[in-house]
């Protein structure tokens, strides 16, 4: 049995990994003058704190033990009974952002602003608690490389995920030519992604709403993208 949920979620895996390179995400179909409208309208100050806040993030992914917290792992879990335990840490990571961008979007533009880095922590306990639960050792610099690497394809677009993508898949032979991570590329691609639907949730009356659903969205894509990126480094 567990040999068969093996090699059913690799295949499902290199489904998804094919799937991105052969289609954009929705957000990623606009054209780019269409896109750099969108930013021209968000105000500097906002584009100022996603970039601070994603070099903070980086920082601290790379330097720090800011998201690692106690979590119980048990050794002699079956590669099912790992994943189940990652669902479940998806869908309390979830939760929580949920309800923390309802509360951000409903004090509009400066809470919706703090909105950020405290997603983006959010986002980096979700995926340090699931490299553990898959068994690596997240505080060792490579595997923390890994985090962001993953981090970085689930928000980018095009050539860009590509290639972050194809780096993930033969991470295991890559993975020592992987030094760092380019966090103005980084900034970059995350920030054109969430772009139009930030700019929504600063806006009053429908901030509280959008925030909510959004950043639940946000955390099942990084959890599906996380899952299907350690089913293709430890089952292949």
């Amino acid at each position: 049995m567990e040999d068969y949920y093996k090699e059913r979620k690799l295949k499902e895996a290199m489904f998804y990994y094919h799937s991105l390179q052969r289609r954009g995400g929705r957000f990623q179909r606009f054209s780019k003058g269409a896109q750099d409208t969108i930013t021209d309208k968000i105000p500097a100050a906002v584009h100022s704190a996603i970039t601070a806040a994603i070099r903070q993030m980086i920082e601290l992914s790379l330097t720090s033990s800011n998201y690692i917290y106690p979590i119980q792992v048990e050794k002699n879990w079956s590669f099912e009974q790992r994943e189940k335990e990652v669902r479940k840490v998806i869908n309390r990571y979830k939760t929580t952002a949920r309800l923390e961008g309802a509360g951000t979007g409903a004090g509009g533009i400066l809470l919706g602003m703090a909105d950020f880095p405290l997603l983006l922590s959010i986002k980096m306990k979700c995926l340090f608690d699931i490299g553990r639960i898959y068994g690596f050792d997240v505080t060792a610099f490579s595997e923390r490389v890994f985090l962001l690497q993953i981090f970085s394809a689930t928000f980018s677009s095009g050539e860009t995920r590509v290639k972050l993508w194809e780096a993930i898949r033969h991470w295991n032979e890559v993975s020592g030519a992987i030094e760092d991570v380019n966090w103005r590329v980084l900034q970059q691609e995350y920030r054109d992604h969430i772009d139009l639907i930030k700019m929504v949730q600063l806006l009053p009356g429908v901030g509280a709403f959008v925030g909510a659903v959004i950043n639940g969205k946000f955390l099942e894509q990084l959890g599906t993208a996380a899952m299907h990126a350690y089913r293709i480094r430890m089952l292949t």
